[in-house]
């Protein structure tokens, strides 16, 4: 059982931050160097909205398979990196949401009024939070890999 808790709990990981990354430094940039915000921004809006639905959907995998597994432990006997990476794996979640519930609903907003200055403003707002996921996701990833031999 703990296999396939694993399997599925990196198979939602990558999903997440492997689109995190993609979009941020592959997609975006392109979009941003051959079109204009007319152009840009609706498609930009309709490319989050699907990669957001899968997003939201690894994210409870992640979450489910992270507490089943330090439930499965015990919550007293697990190592403190299992704990940090719930911590921060909780932040990330909680950033996601305001992306998703603020963000890229003005940037929705602004798309379907026309406004280019506000849904560039919400855009810009979701690739710095992007980028701060990105951040801790390298962080839990590090403690993931590292946090065993630092208790030590």
């Amino acid at each position: 059982m703990r296999s396939l808790l694993t399997l599925l709990h990196f198979a939602g990981v990558i999903i997440w931050v492997g689109g995190m990354f993609f979009a941020h430094f592959c997609l975006r940039p392109v979009a941003v160097a051959q079109m204009q915000p007319p152009q840009r921004l609706p498609f930009l809006a309709a490319v989050l909205g699907r990669f957001f639905r899968v997003v939201a959907l690894s994210i409870i995998v992640i979450l489910l398979t992270g507490f089943a597994s330090l439930a499965t432990t015990g919550f007293a006997q697990a190592p403190l990196h299992w704990h940090l990476m719930a911590g921060l794996g909780l932040l990330m979640s909680a950033i996601f949401g305001v992306i998703y519930f603020l963000y890229y609903r003005r940037l929705q907003a602004g798309v379907a009024m026309l406004d280019w200055p506000l849904a560039g403003a919400a855009m810009n707002s979701i690739r710095v939070l992007v980028m701060g996921n990105l951040f801790l996701a390298a962080l839990t990833l590090a403690v993931a890999r590292l946090g065993s031999h630092l208790a030590h």
